[in-house]
């Protein structure tokens, strides 16, 4: 079965990819299949005319959906035995690398961490297709789309499954790729191409950090495979290794290294700068993206290699420092974003630092927890809002929107309940919907662990849940309450979303309502160390977290309720208010909307002068230097010489005597004047 969960998708791709395109369908015609479709509308992909019509066959996009669909049952069918007494398994497939001693074999790691990757990702990647049936309707490319959302999900069920570093680092690898391609979809936008390269470059750097790691614990263990890593572990501890000409703890760098690959693809803090422009793909695939794949691979990546993580306190500090910068520093960028979709991808680069501090302070199981009920609800505002910009006509800025609730009715209550779950309305020691249940419990671990980063987090945590509302309920009363702010023409359109993109909705928010209290029980409560099993590191964070204040208990209740009735206040009571205070502070108010400048330093300190010694090599090394003293240096002299010389082969014979009495006047003549010393 988990080997149809694997492959399946994988068989999707190929197909669709191969035989779906219309370069496939029209092999042989002498047309031009590919031709330019967009034109340089500035919002997301709309069911209108300006977005070209499909004329093919709809066949690729009904296999790749149905083979997801299944390898979503199956996964849920695993996950649900792993919740009754499963038992961790091994499936070798192949005996795939072999060099040395270096072993790394092709086999699926079965456990309950790999359960629970496979619900998150094949569920929300099945209803992805599915929401992708009517959203894409109309693209002419739909086949070639629908293929690289396959191949996206085969590429993360081939990391979650991975029995080892190198195997794992292939799925990373291929989700990178597929990323590239699904944010570049539509490769007619200059935008859409720069995002696709910034997100494909900047996953490198963390990639390169990720390598070395792979590699130092080749060098320290003699071997890539989980179990054999984990199993000597403990015999590391306190031995140092020499890198970058200083020795530091060898659990702590190698953690560290492991650590910058998931900050590049989990989008932390200075790693973070190309999720937002992620944005640029077509909606389904910032749902995929942002819910179930790329940017949960490092949190993953982090949660399997817990039994390293475990034995430096050292390391785990970094993780929840940089964890809670993030999770503060993207909510305040999502304070004053405009575009639709931005404010939930920063919601995301926050929520996501939320899970690092719970892997941080050792709370592994309740990181994994938010990871599971985030995909329901994040999913759920992603494709909410595109269901949003579908019913505007491609337009993403919420300035020009307003008053959609009464035309939009179910997709409004849909966003709701994505804003219930995300901004974790509940009641403390009650109850309440998904996100309450996983993001409450991550700031009590928090402040139970103590230390003085985790304490430092705990503070950033809670302003970020301050935030975190404040931003979900400026979306929520923008789009949807008080006039509208769209021209006549946008209005006279404004259409609820057809059922296929709906019932993904529907599906979605039960997962945002019941997720949180239908699962705890395993994730944190009291059946969550029979259902871990060795899949995660154990310690007592979990029994301090019982021990905490009622404030604490409190503190993100509370911060989301100070959000909410701000936002109230800003955006339903005196709508003067944002645009005063904005101008009041117009210093801050730039710096978050320039999101902390981070673009244009990095382009400053490193774009600028890469581009400057490309320049230099183009110039001066490759054009002055290597063709100035090759083709257009020696290699053009010895062409004119040759030209000249040429000119004496004339076929008489007095002008070769000529030429031979220069010859024999120039060697006498050498040897006259010079041989002769």
């Amino acid at each position: 079965m988990v080997q149809a969960i694997l492959f399946l998708p994988l068989l999707g791709a190929l197909i669709a990819g191969l035989f779906g395109t219309k370069a496939f369908q029209n092999l042989g015609r002498d047309q031009d299949v590919y031709a330019d479709h967009h034109d340089t509308h500035a919002g997301d992909h709309a069911h209108d005319d300006h977005h070209g019509h499909y004329d093919g066959q709809a066949w690729p996009m009904y296999l790749t959906t149905g083979l997801l669909c299944i390898g979503a049952i199956f996964s849920w069918i695993i996950f649900w035995g792993f919740l009754h007494e499963g038992h961790d398994s091994r499936i070798e497939l192949l005996n795939w690398i072999t060099s040395g001693t270096l072993k790394a074999p092709w086999a699926i790691r079965l456990d309950a961490l790999t359960a629970v990757m496979l619900v998150v990702v094949n569920t929300v990647s099945a209803l992805v297709h599915v929401y992708s049936l009517g959203y894409m309707s109309h693209d002419e490319h739909q086949p070639r789309f629908f293929a690289y959302l396959s191949l996206f999900t085969f590429a993360m069920l081939m990391l979650v499954t991975s029995d080892n570093l190198i195997q794992m680092f292939f799925g990373w690898e291929g989700v990178g790729l597929a990323s590239y391609l699904l944010i570049g979809f539509w490769y007619t936008r200059e935008s859409a191409n720069a995002a696709a390269i910034k997100a494909f470059v900047v996953n490198r750097v963390g990639d390169l950090g990720f390598a070395l790691g792979i590699f130092g614990v080749y060098a320290v263990f003699g071997s890539v495979e989980f179990e054999t890593i984990f199993m000597h572990a403990p015999d590391v501890v306190g031995k140092t290794m020499h890198f970058l000409g200083y020795d530091w703890d060898t659990i702590t760098i190698l953690c560290l290294l492991l650590f910058m690959g998931a900050m590049g693809k989990s989008a932390q803090f200075l790693l973070h700068t190309w999720l937002p422009d992620a944005m640029e793909g077509p909606t389904p695939v910032s749902a995929l993206i942002h819910a179930a794949t790329m940017v949960t691979a490092g949190v993953f990546l982090v949660a399997r290699m817990s039994p390293l993580f475990e034995l430096s306190p050292d390391a785990r500090s970094v993780v929840i420092i940089v964890g809670g910068i993030t999770a503060f520093f993207a909510a305040t960028v999502g304070l004053v974003q405009n575009d639709i979709k931005r404010v939930i991808a920063y919601s995301t680069c926050s929520q996501l630092g939320y899970m690092f501090v719970a892997m941080g302070v050792g709370a592994y199981g309740v990181g994994i927890f938010h990871l599971f009920t985030h995909a329901f609800f994040k999913a759920l505002l992603f494709l909410g809002a595109g269901s949003v910009i579908h019913a505007m006509s491609g337009e993403q800025d919420m300035r020009k929107m307003g008053g959609l609730a009464p035309h939009i009715r179910i997709t409004w209550a849909m966003m709701l309940i994505g804003t219930f779950a995300l901004t974790g309305v509940g009641i403390p020691g009650i109850g309440g919907f998904a996100g309450f249940h996983s993001k409450d419990a991550i700031i009590e671990a928090a402040f139970a662990y103590g230390s003085s980063p985790a304490t430092f987090a705990f503070f950033l945590l809670v302003i970020a849940a301050f935030c975190t509302s404040f931003y979900s309920w400026r979306l929520a009363f923008m789009t949807f309450n008080g006039n509208t702010n769209a021209d006549a023409k946008t209005v006279s359109h404004i259409h609820e979303s057809p059922p296929v993109m709906l019932i993904p909705l529907y599906v979605l928010a039960a997962g945002a309502v019941v997720a949180g209290f239908l699962f705890q029980h395993w994730f944190i409560g009291e059946g969550q160390a029979e259902f871990w099993g060795k899949a995660l590191a154990r310690n007592e964070i979990l029994t301090k977290m019982e021990e905490v204040p009622a404030l604490v208990k409190w503190a993100a209740t509370i911060a989301m309720l100070a959000g909410l009735a701000l936002a109230y206040v800003f955006y339903i009571r005196d709508k003067t208010l944002p645009k005063r205070i904005a101008e009041m502070n117009h210093p801050a108010y730039q710096f978050l909307l320039n999101k902390w400048y981070f673009d244009e330093l990095y382009n400053f300190l490193f774009v600028r002068p890469a581009f400057w010694l490309g320049r230099l090599f183009w110039k001066q090394g490759d054009g002055a230097i290597i063709d100035g003293l090759g083709p257009d240096g020696v290699a053009a002299s010895v062409g004119g010489i040759t030209a000249q010389v040429v000119r004496l082969q004339t076929g008489y014979v007095y002008h070769y005597a000529f030429v031979m009495l220069i010859g024999l006047a120039a060697i006498i003549s050498w040897f006259s004047f010079g041989g002769a010393h």
